[in-house]
């Protein structure tokens, strides 16, 4: 679907991209996770056809963006990170206007318009002005001119820049919702969005690609061990301690005490363990202790896996 073969951009002597190559297939939805200033909105815009590269080979759905530039953008739709929306026109007719100069025929865009406003959720706001709507709104009206004309190629530059949680949680609902009919490419810094909404990460710094695959191929790839943690309801002698239960089952090469557990009632305890490599042992941790004596109440990751990912890859300090 997405085909990029070092591709390169510079203004004047400064590189702000490249080279970067990868391959995005049909169905696919990516993230594009950076730092501030390492090219991604440069890319999203290449990708866009709104900036020429100045070196290497883009092809979308099997055309070239500089020899068809205007067969590209019918395939494409782009929601930059200011939703480029005219607040004198009403949504409704702001959407036709988009469609119109995606080559859409009047009609077309009238069909079009109903499964649009559905699924971004607009309805109640299609007959105001752009300008009387909420960040939130704007931004649900920059996802639906993306899509008025059924794009293959779905670009979402920062689709939650400004938005509160719940406006936030509703972005990635939908964004899950367009998977099924796009092949979707997120830039954001919100990393549990990208977390949340993709199923393969692209991972820039200083303009290049230092690292791509899904989330657990990365991790894999960067550490050697990852950490849980297990919640036990405290249980009183003879029964044994859950720290040496723990550290007793095969793959697990150390064991925390348990401590008090935030949230939890009061006679439950946490206890953090590691394990090598792509171990899973979750299953003989929870047996150990429930043959014991111990009721185990919960069991999960104690890593945030993106956060050290990021941070990982593109250098920083861990908080």
């Amino acid at each position: 679907m997405v085909e990029l073969t070092e591709v390169t951009k510079y203004y004047g002597a400064k590189r702000a991209l490249g080279p970067v190559s990868f391959e995005i297939e049909k169905g696919d939805t990516v993230g594009i996770l950076g730092l501030n200033g390492v090219g991604k909105t440069t890319l999203l815009r290449i990708l866009a056809c709104g900036l020429r590269p100045s070196s290497g080979r883009v092809g979308i759905d099997g055309l070239d963006v500089l020899e068809n530039p205007h067969e590209v953008r019918k395939r494409v739709g782009y929601l930059p990170e200011v939703p480029p929306v005219y607040g004198d026109m009403t949504v409704r007719d702001y959407l036709a206007f988009v469609g119109r100069l995606k080559g859409m025929t009047g009609g077309s865009v009238a069909e079009r318009m109903p499964v649009v406003e559905e699924s971004t959720r607009i309805g109640e706001v299609a007959d105001m002005p752009a300008r009387q709507l909420s960040q939130g709104y704007r931004q649900r009206v920059g996802v639906a001119q993306a899509i008025i004309h059924e794009p293959d190629l779905l670009i979402l530059d920062e689709p939650t820049h400004d938005l509160d949680p719940v406006q936030i949680m509703e972005m990635r609902a939908m964004i899950r919702a367009l998977k099924d009919d796009h092949t979707i490419l997120i830039s954001s810094h919100i990393l549990p969005e990208i977390s949340q909404t993709c199923d393969r990460l692209v991972i820039l710094d200083d303009g290049r690609i230092v690292a791509s695959g899904t989330e657990s191929e990365l991790e894999a790839r960067l550490f050697a061990s990852h950490r849980f943690s297990v919640t036990v309801r405290a249980a009183a002698p003879p029964v044994p301690a859950p720290g040496p239960l723990i550290r007793g089952v095969a793959g697990v090469n150390g064991a925390e005490p348990v401590g008090a557990a935030r949230g939890k009632a009061a006679e439950a305890g946490t206890a953090t363990f590691s394990v090598d490599g792509a171990n899973d042992v979750r299953a003989e941790v929870c047996r150990a202790l429930v043959e014991a004596g111990h009721d185990v109440i919960a069991l999960a990751r104690a890593d945030r896996q993106l956060e050290r990912l990021f941070v990982g890859l593109v250098g920083g300090e861990a908080d």
